[in-house]
C-alpha cells in the first residue's frame, strides 16, 4: 500500500467550506472523530476515531479501519468479529474536522452484540438514568 498524503488546512486557498481539496483537520493529538452510518438505514452505527493512516488505509482498502485510544493501535472493523465495514461513502464536514463513513454493515456494529453502539437513551423522568432501547 502507498501512503496517502493529504492537503494541510493551511494550504488551502480560500475558504476550507468551499474548497475541493481534501485537507482533513486532526486534532492536536492527531485523531479526527469518525461517525459511522448504515448504508441501508441511516442509522448511527457507532464513532470512533481515525488518525492519518487510518484514513489512507480506510481509502485505499475500502473498509473501515480506526485507531484504537484505548489500546493504541490500529483496527480493521471485523478483523477478528468477522462484522466488517465495507465504505460506501466518506463524507468531511463543513470545515473537515470530522468525518462521516456510509458503510454497509456485516453483522452487528457494537462488540456487545447490537447492531450499534448506540443502543441507550438517556431518560430524564424521576432522574437520569438509562434505558435500553434494543
Amino acid at each position: 500500500m502507498t501512503k496517502i498524503e493529504f492537503t494541510s488546512p493551511d494550504a488551502v486557498a480560500g475558504d476550507i467550506e468551499d474548497t475541493t481539496e481534501f485537507a482533513p483537520r486532526f486534532g492536536a493529538d492527531g485523531l479526527i472523530p469518525v461517525a459511522t452510518t448504515d448504508k441501508a438505514t441511516g442509522r448511527l452505527l457507532m464513532l470512533a476515531y481515525m488518525n492519518a493512516e487510518a484514513l489512507g488505509k480506510t481509502i485505499e482498502t475500502g473498509e473501515a479501519w480506526y485507531w484504537s485510544r484505548s489500546r493504541g493501535e490500529f483496527w480493521r472493523k471485523g478483523a477478528t468479529s468477522g462484522n466488517k465495514q465495507s465504505v460506501i461513502e466518506i463524507r468531511t464536514d463543513c470545515d473537515q474536522d470530522a468525518i462521516q463513513l456510509v458503510v454497509e454493515q456485516t453483522g452487528p456494529a457494537c462488540h456487545t452484540n447490537r447492531q450499534s453502539c448506540f443502543y441507550r437513551i438517556i431518560a430524564t423522568s424521576g432522574g437520569v438514568k438509562l434505558g435500553f432501547a434494543e
